[in-house]
């Protein structure tokens, strides 16, 4: 599947040289661009021992100037999710005007960063410099949560997106790819500045129930009042207020909805940080959530499952193709929660199907994931069950 700007395949076989090299080549043909600027890999497991030569093939045989990426059990290419199968996936990217810089980041330089400076320092990269970046890393090895938040000081409110690799969970074990080199530890960002920006999808999979409210006290992931009432009393009548096969529904799939930024006239999907409801306390009327609430801030309670989760894909995709408008979508790069695909929607290749549906042709590649990262609000998160779109759009 591609448009002028972006070709993405898979490749289903395992290391044949040859094979690979005459592939690489065929690609790079079809991508009717005359020079590419960016490619993109994803590899199974299976490549672990070979994945320096084939970066390397790729490389020279697609002619590739700037190659980043990372492992993953499950691959998606075009309009393809390929679930628990060997292989790899590339896209090959035309984007005119850009400016790409990439670099691979450390926990040590995590631990060592002190304040937004010390990431401009090392990454050579102001905010004025930038649109946005392109993540990639590796979670058994790198604490990404502070590695967030330190470049959200840095950069936010400009997007990051992208994810955690996957790989061998027995040996706690992924891959991040940089042109030729190989890391199993940190991560790799890319820079994407010029005349192109990143635009974000990011579907969390749920979908809103009752009112909005407001927090009026709470206590670290504790909340204790909502609207000056018991949260937990909150929460009952929230649920007492719908129709029987929706209380079904609910069973196991309720979440809480936080708004991040409270300055909109209104708030719809996007607008919320999806987090778990841990628990709920009818004695103490409280209950306890997967974030830390401030008093305040908006909250709603939402349901998560396979219906919710398609319903938010296609209402933010409608959403983003009326924002875009006549804008020039050059390709795009998707990171799917490793628990959504057939797991959750019981058929194959529903979000880049939906997509291709709504946005494309697009020349689409990605990776399921171990996290997502994406925007909402003015600031970036790592997400769960969520796909994190990167469209790479004209400025």
């Amino acid at each position: 599947m591609h448009n002028e700007f972006a070709v993405a395949a898979h490749w289903k076989r395992g290391f044949e040289e040859a094979g690979l090299q005459s592939w690489a080549e065929q690609l790079r043909g079809e991508l009717r661009a005359p020079r590419v600027s960016l490619g993109l890999v994803f590899m199974t497991p299976a490549f672990f021992s070979q994945a320096s030569q084939v970066l390397e093939i790729l490389r020279v045989h697609s002619q590739i100037p700037l190659l980043v990426g990372c492992s993953s059990a499950g691959l998606i290419a075009g309009g393809q999710e390929i679930e628990d199968r060997a292989g790899l996936v590339v896209g090959l990217f035309a984007l005119p005007g850009a400016e790409l810089k990439a670099f691979h980041f450390t926990q040590a330089q995590v631990e060592e960063s002190n304040g937004p400076g010390y990431w401009h320092l090392e990454t050579g990269i102001s905010p004025e410099q930038t649109n946005g970046w392109l993540i990639f890393a590796d979670p058994f090895h790198l604490d990404a949560e502070s590695w967030l938040r330190g470049w959200n000081e840095a950069y936010a409110p400009l997007p990051m997106l992208g994810g955690l690799a996957s790989g061998d969970y027995s040996e706690q074990i992924t891959q991040v790819y940089l042109n030729g080199d190989v890391f199993e530890a940190g991560g790799v960002a890319v820079c994407v500045g010029g005349d192109v920006k990143l635009v974000s999808v990011i579907s969390q999979g749920c979908t809103p129930i009752g009112n909005t409210w407001t927090i009026t006290r709470v206590e670290r992931n504790v909340i204790h009042e909502i609207a000056n009432r018991p949260a937990y009393e909150v929460l009952a009548e929230t649920f007492a207020g719908l129709r029987a096969a929706e209380k079904t529904k609910m069973q196991g799939n309720l979440f809480v909805g936080l708004v991040i930024n409270e300055y909109l006239e209104e708030f719809q999907r996007g607008d919320f940080l999806v987090r778990n409801l841990l628990g709920a306390d009818p004695r103490s009327g409280a209950i306890a959530v997967g974030a830390f609430p401030r008093t305040g801030q908006t909250i709603q309670f939402q349901r998560r499952d396979a219906a919710a989760a398609t319903e938010d894909m296609l209402a933010l995709l409608s959403r983003a193709k009326e924002k875009l408008g006549q804008a020039t979508i050059y390709g795009a790069c998707l990171c799917s929660c490793n628990g959504r695909g057939h797991r959750l929607f019981g058929q194959p290749n529903h979000d880049a199907g939906l997509i291709q549906q709504k946005l494309g042709p697009l020349g689409l590649t990605g990776f399921f994931c171990n996290g997502e990262i994406g925007p909402v609000g003015d600031r970036n998160f790592l997400h769960g069950y969520t796909a994190s779109l990167a469209l790479f759009v004209k400025k």
